[in-house]
């Protein structure tokens, strides 16, 4: 292949200037053709346009193309790829100024559109008006905000105005809903996801794509557990300090759902909020199933919403055990802890970052942690056995079990004090 036709894109060149790892490497072919590309060994594996991985190396080659605006949503361009399409004009159709960047193989910067200028700016701008063609641009901008959010990158005025008139103008329903939460999934994997969806706020995205997250702006809670203000304030300290814990999107994701109940509370009850937690259920169900989230992720963030108050209350303020067994075990059941622990940790690593994600709150001890895992581990040692070997069984079994896993969680209470914490 004729080195000089062939340049390294993208991401890679971006994050090459910032001093990152370079992890997945993109090249752009100008002047080649799908005959050609297959001469030389290339696997064709596009299917809207040619797209080839290399024989050896398995990195994509796509052929240099532009693209025209022919419909709604994230599926209406017409692709043009030709030997006479230029780097520059491949270039022109990407989102940012930061990734429409390319380098020759002896590693020349080709930079057409000031991306490097950009990049030492802290700026994120788009290429070309083009950019509003796609309603998908406002997400993945607001993703690059959160990936690069250590290094503080700012929307560019002309760029937040176009994200902004795309927000207005009804195209962000054209997406699918599979798009849409592709980006989620991808910004919750950001050291910093809260900086995708503040984008999302700012451009007016929030309100049109999550408006049970926007119905938490201004909503009062009592400030004496809450300095920080509002419960959107609340949500995204929360989601701070769930990322802090834990890498997994599961866990981040119920984080940022935890409290979508509190926008439903009649503002003359604020500041308080009683049933909020039952009252988000609803609410997270609707949304997993707008934007066809995995089962699992859903029915945790469930039952982190409708679970985490009662979390909180296992301990009292002076640390003493202060749920009936039945609750006890009503919650150890809906976790299925005594099957598997993983959810039950889990969801008390969301409840452990609701308890730190307010202002002055950020450093609290949560005993409830340790309590509920080790009143878990007083129920598990219940074993059936003794009453199987008495004759008990069905429906007999299942009642004599109950009250046997309630006597040990008694007798855990009442030994409490004695128990290191």
């Amino acid at each position: 292949m004729n080195q000089g036709n062939v340049y390294l894109v993208g991401g890679a060149v971006r994050d090459r200037l910032l001093g990152w790892p370079q992890a997945d490497r993109d090249w752009v072919v100008v002047g080649g053709t799908p005959e050609a590309m297959q001469a030389q060994g290339f696997i064709p594996v596009g299917k809207a346009f040619p797209v080839f991985l290399h024989p050896d190396t398995k990195e994509e080659y796509a052929l240099a193309r532009q693209e025209r605006k022919t419909g709604l949503g994230y599926h209406g361009f017409e692709v043009r790829f030709s030997p006479d399409v230029t780097l520059e004009e491949d270039l022109l159709r990407r989102d940012l100024t930061i990734n429409a960047m390319a380098q020759t193989q002896d590693g020349e910067l080709v930079d057409p559109y000031g991306g490097q200028a950009d990049l030492d700016a802290r700026v994120l701008r788009h290429v070309s008006p083009a950019f509003a063609e796609d309603p998908l641009r406002v997400l993945r901008v607001a993703r690059f905000a959160a990936k690069l959010a250590e290094f503080e990158f700012q929307l560019a005025e002309e760029t937040r105005d176009l994200m902004c008139a795309i927000s207005a103008s009804g195209e962000l329903s054209a997406l699918t809903p599979e798009r849409v939460w592709q980006e989620v999934a991808k910004a919750l994997e950001t050291a910093r996801p809260r900086r995708f969806f503040e984008v999302l706020d700012d451009v007016g995205a929030l309100s049109v794509l999550f408006p049970e997250l926007a119905a938490l702006k201004g909503v009062a809670q009592p400030e004496r557990y809450h300095p920080e203000g509002d419960a959107w304030v609340h949500t995204k300290l929360v989601l701070d300090q769930a990322c802090a814990m834990s890498d997994a999107i599961e866990v981040r994701w119920a984080a940022l759902m935890h409290d979508v109940g509190k926008g439903l509370t009649p503002p003359e009850a604020w500041p308080k909020h009683h049933g909020h937690e039952q009252a988000g259920v609803p609410l997270v169900e609707a949304l997993g199933q707008r934007y066809r989230l995995p089962k699992k992720m859903t029915a945790f963030a469930v039952l982190a919403t409708g679970y985490h108050g009662l979390v909180h209350q296992g301990l009292d303020a002076q640390g003493e055990p202060a749920l009936r067994p039945k609750t006890v075990m009503r919650v150890l059941t809906a976790a299925g802890a005594l099957k598997q622990t993983q959810t039950l940790d889990d969801l008390l690593t969301v409840c452990w970052a609701d308890a730190r994600g307010r202002t002055g709150f950020e450093s609290v001890a949560y005993p409830q942690r340790e309590y509920w895992r080790q009143v878990r581990e007083a129920v598990a040692s219940v074993s059936p056995q003794p009453l199987l070997a008495k004759g008990y069984q069905g429906a007999a079994l299942g009642e004599a079990l109950t009250q046997e896993r309630h006597a040990a969680i008694k007798t855990f209470h009442q030994h409490f004090s004695d128990v290191s914490i």
